[in-house]
Formats: C-alpha cells, sequence, structure tokens
C-alpha cells in the first residue's frame, strides 16, 4: 500500500535519519553522533511512494518491508533497529571503553 512521502520522511527522521538537500531528500542515520552507511532518498516533490519504491528503501536501509513499516510508523525504537544492524553485521558494534 503506498504511503504519504511527508509520512515516510517524518517516520525515518524521528529515529535518527538526517535530511540533506540535493537533485533529491537523502535520509543517513546516525547513531551516536556519527554518520552510519545506512541512507535512502525520497525524490524531490515526491507525494506518494508507491510499494515497489518502498520495498527499495527498505532494502537500502537494511529491513525488510514489514520491518520498514514498523520503522516509520514507530513501533520499532531505534534502538532495536540498531540491534539489528549491529546483529546483521550492517553497523558496527561499539568497542567497550577500558578505563
Amino acid at each position: 500500500m503506498p504511503k504519504a512521502a511527508r509520512d515516510v520522511a517524518a517516520g525515518l527522521q524521528k529515529k535518527g535519519f538526517l535530511l540533506r538537500e540535493s537533485h533529491h531528500s537523502f535520509y543517513h542515520l546516525y547513531v551516536d553522533g556519527k554518520k552510519t552507511v545506512i541512507f535512502t532518498r525520497i525524490s524531490q516533490g515526491e507525494k506518494e511512494i508507491h510499494d515497489a519504491l518502498l520495498g527499495a528503501m527498505a532494502r537500502q536501509v537494511k529491513l525488510n518491508r514489514k520491518q520498514f513499516n514498523d520503522l516509520v510508523e514507530c513501533p520499532l525504537t531505534l534502538e532495536e533497529y540498531v540491534r539489528l544492524l549491529q546483529r546483521d553485521g550492517a553497523i558496527e558494534t561499539p568497542k567497550a571503553r577500558n578505563n
């Protein structure tokens, strides 16, 4: 089912994705203030995002389609998302500090 682009954008931003405008709107995931390799984009002027594109966005952020829906609609928390990414090796697990 298609989603409003503004709803997807708002959901991503609530979960730690920061917006960088170019000829597209790029959303990069930041964790603990550091930019990760995880990103997706929404075309400028996009009003509605159709199913195929939502699936592609889900793959870009290393989720399946249901997880992506949960991410942008809020049942999937940032902490749970980061743990999934770390578990799957998509982003590094922070190293413990020796004091």
